[in-house]
Parts: C-alpha cells; sequence; structure tokens
C-alpha cells in the first residue's frame, strides 16, 4: 500500500467534519431554531476554513511556483475547492427547507419585496431612526483602494448606481457590530405570524434615502459582496519591540492581508464583478463563489427565536459539584479530595468562586494563571485585579498568539498591566496552550499550593457550550510540577523535569510514544491490550504510525475525534483493530483524554493538547493523571457512554461519509444528555454520603 493512502488530507477532513455540523442542521429531529443556529456555526467554521486551511495551501502553490517544487497543492486545492462547493450546495437545499418549515410555523424571514405597505412604512421609519445613522457608502473609484478598506468577516452591498448606461459603484457595511442582524417587523393586533428581516434587506429597501439628494442617476441596483482573508501575519521579531507592539502591528497586516475567497451575489452584472476582481486583486488560486442575497450567515448563530419553547433545546440546569459542600471554603474541599469538573454540565461558578476566595483570603500568597481566552466581561480577571488590590501576588500569562482572540487579549494585557498584575507573555516562537492556575497559601506555617489543570479555556461564556474537563488537585507531586511550569514559562531554556506531567514541547512525544509501546508491549505477551483516546483533531502521522502499530500488534484502539482525523481506520493488515466515532450534539465537545488499560490498572490522562505536530512539539501544553480511582472511573464511564451512542455518533472512515452509528434493536442513547443524567445521579449519591457522614 501506498504511503498516501495511509492518511486523510487533514483539510479535506476537516471539511468533512463541518458537513457533520450541516448534518444537525439538516437533521429533523433537533429543533427548528437550532437547526437554523448550526447553520450559523457551519458558515463560522467556513470562513476559518478560508482564513487558516486554505490560504495555508494557498500559500504553499505560490512558493512551490516561486521554487520549482511539487504542484501536490494545487491537486489539493482543487479537492478543497470542489468538496466546498458541494457543501455550499447542500447548505442551499437546507436553507430553503429550514424557510419552509418557519413558515409552517408562522415565522417567517422575508426580504424587502416580501413587505406589506403597513411592513415596508415601519421599516422605512426604523431605517431612519435606527439604521441611517450607521450606515455611510465608501465611493469605488478608480483611486479607492478596496484591498485594504474592505473588513474580513463582514457583509457588504455592492451598490450599483446608472445613469445613461455609466456606472459607479459603492460599498455599504452592514452594520452588525451596532445592530442586531435580525429585527422583527410589528404585526397587526390579532395577528400571531411572526415576520423577521435581515439588516441588510432593510438597507436594500432604503437605498434610495441614502444616495437621493447626493448623486444622479437613473437607476439603483444593490448586490451582496464578502471578502475573506488570510489569517497568517508575519511578526518580524524585531528585538527593539515589544511583544505586544509586535503583535498589534500583526492585527494590522491581517486587516489587509490577501483575499483567499470573494463571495458575490450571482446576478451581479458581469462589468461589475470584473471590476471588484481587479479592485482586490483576486488571484485565479482564490475562491471566486457566486451566491445568493445573504453571505455572513454566521449571524444565524444568534438566530432568534420568536416562536414556542420547543423549537429551542430545553435548557439543563447546570451541576453544583457535592464534593464542595460542607467546607468552609473551596480550598478545604480540594485538600480534603481531588475535585473534577465537567462543562458545561458543572457550573463554572466552582472556578470563579475559587479565584475570588482567592483574592481575598488572608493565607493566599499568589495566583499564577494562563490565559488564552477569556469572556470579554469575565469575573475571573476581575477577581485577580482584586487579588493585586488586596496585595497578593498576582502573574498572567497572556498568550497573545491565540488565533483570532489576539485584540481582546491585547486589551486584558493593558488592563491588567495597568492594575499592578504582573503579565508574562512568554516566548513568541511557543504558544502556551496550557489551561493552569495555581493558587499558593500559608498554612500552619508551610506553602500549601491548589492547582486548576483543565482541557478548556478560562472563559465563562464558553464553559457553558463546550464540553471540558478541570481537574483540581492538591496533590503535592502535581502542584509542585504545575509550578515547574509557570518557571518554564518564564525561562524557558532552563533544564525542567516533568515525572508526572506530561508537557509540550518537553516530554510530550517521548511519553504518548511510552504509552502506547506499553500497550503494545502487553498485546505482545498475550495480556489485553487497549487505548481509548479522545481529541479534536488527529493529524501528527508519528503518533498516527504509532497507533497503526499498535493495531498491528493486536492493541485494541477506540477514539472519538471532534474533527480533523487523518488515521484511516480499517485498513486490512494496518488499521484493523481501529475504531472511530465522531459526535456533534448540542455542546461542542472539546476534551482531550487519553486512557490506556495497563493490564487492568488503566492510566487517565486530560490534557489541553490535540495530536497535532504543533500541540506537540510547538506549544506549551500541559497533560495531568487522574490519580483518584473514583475520578479516573468516572472519565472511563464518560467515554464509555459517547460509545454507546445511537443518535448522534458517526463512523470516521476512509471515504469520509459521516453515515450515523447505526442503532438496530439498540436503546436510543444519545450521549450529550445520558452523561448529564449520569453526572446529577453522581452528585445525588455523593450528596447522599455527605449526609449519612454527617448524622454518624
Amino acid at each position: 500500500m501506498s504511503t498516501d493512502k495511509l492518511y486523510v488530507e487533514k483539510e479535506l477532513s476537516w471539511l468533512s467534519f463541518n458537513e457533520r455540523v450541516l448534518q444537525e442542521a439538516a437533521d429533523t429531529s433537533v429543533p427548528l431554531i437550532e437547526r437554523i443556529r448550526f447553520l450559523g456555526i457551519f458558515s463560522n467554521n467556513l470562513d476559518e476554513f478560508y482564513k487558516v486551511r486554505f490560504s495555508d495551501v494557498k500559500r504553499r502553490i505560490l512558493i512551490n511556483r516561486e521554487t520549482g517544487g511539487s504542484d501536490n497543492a494545487k491537486h489539493l486545492l482543487t479537492k478543497m475547492q470542489n468538496r466546498a462547493t458541494k457543501l455550499n450546495q447542500y447548505f442551499d437545499e437546507v436553507y430553503n427547507e429550514l424557510l419552509i418549515e418557519m413558515a409552517r410555523r408562522r415565522i417567517f424571514l422575508v426580504n424587502e419585496n416580501q413587505l406589506s405597505e403597513t411592513q415596508l412604512d415601519w421599516v422605512k421609519s426604523y431605517f431612519k431612526q435606527k439604521v441611517l445613522p450607521n450606515v455611510t457608502p465608501l465611493l469605488v473609484t478608480e483611486k479607492f483602494d478596496m484591498l485594504y478598506s474592505l473588513k474580513d468577516e463582514h457583509a457588504y452591498i455592492a451598490v450599483e448606481l446608472k445613469k445613461d448606461q455609466q456606472s459607479q459603484y459603492a460599498l455599504l457595511e452592514i452594520p452588525t457590530d451596532d445592530m442586531q442582524r435580525f429585527v422583527i417587523v410589528p404585526e397587526s393586533k390579532g395577528d400571531r405570524k411572526k415576520t423577521i428581516i435581515l439588516l441588510d434587506n432593510i438597507i436594500r429597501a432604503c437605498l434610495d434615502d441614502i444616495f437621493s439628494g447626493f448623486f444622479d442617476y437613473d437607476e439603483l441596483n444593490g448586490y451582496a459582496i464578502k471578502l475573506t482573508r488570510d489569517a497568517e501575519y508575519d511578526l518580524g521579531y524585531e528585538v527593539e519591540h515589544s511583544l505586544l507592539e509586535q503583535m498589534s502591528e500583526g492585527l494590522n497586516q491581517r486587516l489587509t492581508a490577501m483575499p483567499v475567497r470573494f463571495v458575490y451575489e450571482r446576478n451581479m452584472p458581469e462589468e461589475m464583478l470584473s471590476f471588484l476582481c481587479e479592485k482586490l486583486d483576486i488571484s485565479h488560486y482564490d475562491s471566486l463563489i457566486p451566491g445568493g442575497r445573504y453571505h455572513n450567515y454566521r449571524n444565524f448563530i444568534g438566530f432568534p427565536n420568536v416562536g414556542r419553547k420547543y423549537l429551542e433545546n430545553p435548557s439543563l440546569t447546570p451541576i453544583h459539584c457535592a464534593d464542595f459542600e460542607g467546607y468552609s471554603n473551596k480550598f478545604d474541599a480540594i485538600r480534603e479530595q481531588d475535585i473534577l469538573l465537567y462543562y458545561p454540565y458543572h457550573t463554572f461558578d466552582h472556578i470563579n468562586e475559587l479565584v475570588r476566595q482567592a483574592s481575598f483570603d488572608p493565607k493566599v500568597l499568589s495566583i499564577k494563571i494562563n490565559i488564552y481566552r477569556v469572556a470579554k466581561n469575565s469575573r475571573l480577571m476581575r477577581s485577580l485585579i482584586d487579588a493585586v488590590h488586596n496585595g497578593k501576588g498576582v502573574t498572567v500569562v497572556v498568550e497573545l498568539q491565540a488565533r483570532f482572540d489576539e485584540e481582546a487579549n491585547i486589551e486584558w494585557s493593558k488592563v491588567l498591566t495597568d492594575a499592578g498584575v504582573q503579565v508574562i507573555f512568554g516566548v513568541p516562537s511557543l504558544k502556551i496552550h496550557s489551561k493552569l492556575l495555581l493558587i499558593a497559601r500559608r498554612e500552619e506555617g508551610e506553602i500549601v499550593r491548589y492547582a486548576h489543570i483543565g482541557t478548556g479555556n478560562f472563559h465563562e461564556k464558553t464553559a457553558r457550550i463546550y464540553t471540558d474537563f478541570s481537574l483540581l488537585t492538591a496533590d503535592p507531586e502535581i502542584t509542585n510540577e504545575v509550578r515547574n511550569v509557570f518557571v518554564y514559562i518564564e525561562n524557558p531554556y532552563l533544564p525542567v523535569k516533568f515525572h508526572h506531567l506530561i508537557v509540550s514541547p518537553r516530554n510530550s512525544r517521548k511519553r504518548l510514544y511510552q504509552l502506547i509501546d506499553s500497550e503494545i508491549e502487553n498485546a505482545k505477551v498475550g495480556k489485553y491490550a487497549e487505548i481509548t483516546l479522545k481529541v479534536n483533531n488527529l493529524v501528527d502521522k508519528g503518533l498516527i504510525n504509532r497507533l497503526y502499530k499498535a493495531s498491528t500488534a493486536g492493541v485494541q484502539v477506540k477514539m472519538i475525534i471532534r474533527g480533523m482525523c487523518a488515521l484511516v481506520p480499517g485498513l486490512e493488515g494496518i488499521s484493523e483493530n481501529i475504531q472511530i466515532i465522531s459526535i456533534i450534539d448540542r455542546f461542542l465537545e472539546h476534551p482531550r483524554v487519553i486512557v490506556t488499560h495497563n493490564d487492568g490498572d488503566p492510566l487517565v490522562y486530560i490534557s489541553s493538547a490535540d495530536w497535532m505536530t504543533r500541540n506537540i512539539d510547538h506549544r506549551i501544553e500541559v497533560a495531568t493523571p487522574v490519580r483518584d480511582p473514583r475520578l479516573k472511573q468516572r472519565i472511563i464511564d464518560i467515554l464509555n457512554i459517547h460509545f454507546t451512542d445511537t443518535v448522534k455518533a458517526r463512523w470516521i472512515d476512509k471515504s469520509m461519509s459521516n453515515s450515523y452509528v447505526p442503532r438496530g434493536n439498540k436503546k436510543k442513547v444519545r450521549s450529550q444528555i445520558a452523561i448529564y443524567d449520569y453526572l446529577k445521579r453522581i452528585e445525588k449519591q455523593t450528596r447522599k454520603k455527605h449526609t449519612d457522614k454527617a448524622r454518624k
């Protein structure tokens, strides 16, 4: 078998993942409004795909053209464009179906031509009062720098003003940064119909109100356009510039980065399209896509529910962890036993409260934390500032290169620095992706440390929609090594050893190989051997080859992979013992977990790292062993529930078919809901034990 057939191109695998997202929008068992929101998630994902994956392949083509290298990237780009085109066609079909489904429930998403006279009068009044102050035409003249002026991720209406067969052009940005994109049009009293119009269509209905009195024209036409730019940028790492300054310059580069996708309304006149493409310097390697009236579907993530409650997923009340109950503060609870939280099933309030208590606790000496992504109005960050005011030593490691969150992190860095927090940016060449919190406390004359090691960010908002593990521990062997990670971040060239934690780039590749090799050795001597893995992405060829070797040796490999998967399961003589599922549902599956059978004494790790080369060799990532037997079993149980899913699980196979795991005669199991029920039972049992213990 050729080497190429052993791996799926990660870009095509990523598109296959986004197809699974689109399947959720097409699934009639999903509540209607949630299906519409999945269209927004799909669109947002596709935007990122073009900004990151597509642009990377385009750069490779340009480099190969200059150096005379291989043209494999050209073939890959063609396959990517073909697959994306098919997905866009599928998207249009699903979107039209959903419009019909909404109409059946008396919810109408209309354009300006579908309004009654009364509604049109209301829309024109709304436009003059609310919209017009936020809309200013940009005139596209020969001297106008359209490439510089057009914003990435924003929708525009390109306007053609015709006079005596001559045309001039202007751009109108849809001001979704300042206004809601979905506007509910009032209905007559007693009419139960709900009418929604997009801000785009309100502007289309009122084009004449924008241009009349300033321009002379016979005809006025508007066409939707959208530009996607390359998300990468060159920092340069100039010695005389701080990393903060370099990142600010890098963001400015991104604003003017070259386009990789231009979407336009398909009935746009050819002369107008050619003019705009010339102004944007669109190359034949870029994706030029004809589309409909709306191009920024990512806003559909926030589509309003103007109908009945059953059109949305019923809310799941976040669970309060019983392990904290009966203690006067969070530290007493963590010192008594390790605590495992699993979001969004557990509430993130436990972490917010831990940091809040640390901010004023007289025994607390210092707080250290990694920040990769945080909420805009973060309670946790406010508590860190309060801690400084209360005389605590606070160190915050801010990752300025967190893709698409750089600007927010730069602002937080300034706020924290002004408040007196010690802000560290780490090393430019090593992105810091670990999820660590370390609190030092003086107890009875000794310093005791408390650590948080997680798989997700300290982000209140995403903790309500991403599944992630957080381990809280006072185990000195673990907390001392967490302390050493912070030492390593501040002094990456100092020799630091880790015996318990798996830390990228120090020892991750070696330790992961050892975990796999140990199962291989057990299989060779006739022992049962198994590896269970849950990650977002699996694309590192070194790790894939090790898993192929394990499968060949007889190790049973079970994996749950949400996104990209370059490994091909089910290949005769190579990966027959590898089974992979992917689960897409109401919550985004985000934790990284490694479980090895270890001859009946399982080793369980939770990690911040995906199995990608960048995470293993070029980032600071941390995996921790979960030592408490009850917590180990809890994680294993959760993984096993996923493998019983007969509703939302899809097979990952060599053809990227995304076929659902067949239910057959099995019980209907939706793993995310089953996990919620499982954790509620666990917490109920724990509370009962506490009550029984207190009575004794």
